[in-house]
C-alpha cells in the first residue's frame, strides 16, 4: 500500500514544526547570534545548537527524497537517516540541558515534538515498508 499523499503531508507538517521549533531554541540557547553560518565555534552550546538546526532540516529534506523516490533501497535509506536525525535532536536536547541551559520547558517542548513526529513516523514508515516488495 502506498503511503496517501495526507501521510507524507502529515508527517512532512510535523518535520516542519520540528525545524521551525529547533531554530527558535538553538537561537535563544546560542551565545553566538550567528549560528547559522559555517564556520565552528568554541563553545559547546553553540556546537549542539548549530547542530540541532542542521539535523532538523535534514529531516524535512529526507522526507521530500523518501517521497519523490521510486527506488525501495532509496526509501529505507532515508527513513533509517530520519531516525538516527530524531535520535540526534533528543540526543542535543539533554546536552544542551548538561550544559545548563535553564530554561528546560523550551526543551521539553522540543521533546515532544519530537516524540509526536516519531509516533506519526512510525505509522508512516510501515505504510511504506508493507507498500513495498
Amino acid at each position: 500500500m502506498e503511503p496517501t499523499p495526507f501521510d507524507s503531508h502529515v508527517i512532512y507538517s510535523k518535520s516542519l514544526a520540528i525545524k521551525d521549533l529547533s531554530e527558535a531554541v538553538a537561537s535563544y540557547f546560542s551565545t553566538n547570534r550567528d549560528f547559522f553560518s559555517k564556520k565552528r565555534y568554541g563553545s559547546f552550546r553553540d556546537d549542539l545548537s548549530k547542530s540541532l538546526v542542521v539535523d532538523a532540516s535534514l529531516i524535512t529534506k529526507q522526507i521530500k527524497i523518501t517521497t519523490s523516490s521510486s527506488s525501495h533501497k532509496a526509501r529505507m535509506k532515508s527513513l533509517a537517516f530520519i531516525n538516527v536525525m530524531t535520535q540526534n535532536i533528543l540526543a542535543y536536547c539533554n546536552g544542551l540541558e548538561r550544559d545548563g541551559v535553564k530554561e528546560k520547558e523550551y526543551l521539553n517542548l522540543l521533546r515532544r515534538e519530537i516524540r509526536s513526529f516519531r509516533i506519526a513516523f512510525k505509522k508512516w514508515r510501515k505504510t511504506i515498508q508493507n507498500g513495498m516488495d
